[in-house]
């Protein structure tokens, strides 16, 4: 079963073995509004934990999507390019952006939990 796990810059991974499924939160879909273009990093790119990897753009600013650990990228979501959307509606789901190979699991150990994260959202409150 997938682990959980979730950054202070709002992304969030599915943790699989060694594998990560990399999407941003209903937190940062929802200070975003409404995504119109994505862009999505090159598949074999390799990334240092907070590298730059995608951008996100809605109608109100642009983003950044961090590598919230060190990996490769093995596949990346081809829905995103033909309907954005998907981060809105469905930000832990469908609409996830990248999957990376990690190079170090140790990386994600310092990470929150759903319940850690639903914590620190109540700081910024």
């Amino acid at each position: 079963m997938a682990k959980l796990k979730f950054t202070d810059q709002h992304e969030w991974l599915s943790i699989e073995g060694n594998t990560a499924r990399v999407g941003i939160t209903n937190y940062a879909q929802g200070q975003l509004g409404d995504v119109v273009f994505v862009e999505l990093p090159n598949l074999e790119s390799e990334f240092k934990q907070g590298d730059e990897v995608a951008v996100v753009e809605s109608v109100k600013a642009a983003a950044e999507v961090y590598a919230p650990a060190t990996g490769d990228i093995v596949e990346t979501n081809p829905d995103l390019e033909g309907s954005p959307e998907l981060v809105n509606s469905d930000p832990l789901g469908a609409g996830w952006f990248f999957e990376m190979k990690l190079s170090d699991l140790s990386e994600t150990e310092s990470m929150m939990d759903e319940q850690g994260y639903k914590d620190f959202l109540a700081t910024l409150e």
